[in-house]
């Protein structure tokens, strides 16, 4: 069997209104990096001092903060999977890894052109190691998913709990202030070599040799469960198997959201701050996608949810596109509101955004198939063109 790109009739639509719902999420939390000196703020609860500003960082830093990423890597490893069982073994370990040094570089030119915090090499990264992984069976790549997500946690864990931080209330850490003030210099009265020479700065902050490490750990692990519930159909007997999305709605929603709640409803310890993001995070990504997979299981859900399905199925080209317009907006060589913004604006600004792009989703994949950056990717991965039937 010859390995080519999904068809349009052969897409889930779940997967990409899964996939475009995580694009206004993302989108959400990436708000704060896009006008805020993000690299050097170790606490950005901290940062806010407006009560009203306060109370909305919370309120998305326990629906929507360490929520996202998980869903988006479960997703990842989704599609990896389906193309490897679509190829029945036969062409994928040529074209793969291929198109993940292929996404690595759009992803490298993204950091360094436009916007340092850039996710796709992170995934392209993980994304090799997945494809080394991919032939196991389901059960053994939740079984290894939790192996390596719970001996990096374990360890830190344990470490917390050597220095007797675990419970201790979290202090207001030190802040470099001079690299504070460079970046806002530089992103909010800068020229575009200005932002470009701090970007490159931000950019050895972001990707710091550890960075890599712990991805291995936790992004990949979360890829290897999106890996597996693709090898068991799951969303795609979703109608069958609607008791175990129940579960997973009910569980992952309730515990999800009191766990990242617990740290700023009660003390804000060292542990529960980390139980916060690495426990409930990933366990409220679960909740969001087996509520969007129940929903689409409604008589004409799917229609409804058209608009957002259209916008997942050129999730990388808006994903970008959010990088351009958030730069404009904000840097100096732009719009110039860098630092200008509080948080009811960033969140009014995300969503306005993200309407625009359903509405541009729409219009594109009117005349096109996919989006251009997904046609770019596939072109350079393939070396031709392939049609969609």
């Amino acid at each position: 069997m010859k390995l080519q790109p999904v068809g349009t009739k052969e897409r889930i639509v779940t997967l990409d209104v899964l996939r475009g719902f995580s694009l206004l999420g993302i989108l959400l939390v990436n708000m704060f990096a896009f006008y805020l000196p993000m690299p050097h703020i170790t606490d950005l609860g901290a940062w806010f001092t407006d009560v009203q500003d306060i109370i909305l960082q919370q309120v998305l830093d326990i629906y929507v903060q360490s929520s996202f990423y998980p869903l988006f890597s479960m997703l990842f490893g989704y599609g990896v999977a389906m193309q490897f069982m679509k190829a029945d073994g036969v062409g994928f370990y040529k074209f793969a890894p291929k198109r993940m040094i292929v996404l690595f570089g759009a992803g490298f030119l993204h950091a360094v052109l436009i916007w340092w915090g850039d996710i796709l090499m992170t995934y392209a990264f993980c994304g090799l190691l997945l494809i080394a992984l991919i032939k196991m069976r389901p059960l053994f790549l939740v079984i290894c998913a939790f192996v390596l997500n719970g001996l990096f946690h374990s360890l830190i864990l344990l470490g917390y709990f050597a220095m007797g931080i675990f419970s201790a209330p979290v202090e207001e850490a030190s802040v470099d202030i001079a690299a504070i003030q460079n970046a806002i210099t530089a992103y909010g009265v800068g020229t575009w070599g200005d932002a470009f020479t701090q970007r490159m700065l931000d950019l050895a902050v972001q990707f710091q040799p550890f960075m890599w490490v712990s991805a291995a750990f936790t992004i990949l692990p979360y890829m290897l469960v999106g890996a597996a519930f693709a090898k068991w159909r799951l969303i795609e007997r979703a109608r069958e198997k609607i008791a175990l999305w129940l579960i997973l709605a009910v569980i992952g929603l309730g515990v999800g959201i009191f766990l990242k709640a617990l740290p700023i409803y009660t003390t804000k310890t060292y542990g529960l701050e980390y139980v916060k993001v690495y426990v409930g995070g990933p366990i409220l990504a679960l909740g969001y996608m087996a509520v969007v997979v129940l929903l689409c299981l409604i008589p004409y859900a799917r229609k409804l949810f058209s608009p957002i399905a259209k916008a997942g199925r050129m999730s990388m080209t808006l994903y970008i596109m959010q990088s351009i317009i958030c730069t404009t907006l904000f840097y100096h060589w732009g719009f110039s509101l860098y630092g200008q913004v509080d948080v009811q604006m960033g969140m009014i600004i995300a969503v306005a955004i993200y309407v625009v792009q359903l509405i541009l989703a729409e219009l594109w994949l009117s005349k096109f198939t996919q989006g251009p950056l997904e046609l770019a990717i596939k072109r350079a991965t393939y070396g031709k063109i392939l049609s969609e039937k």
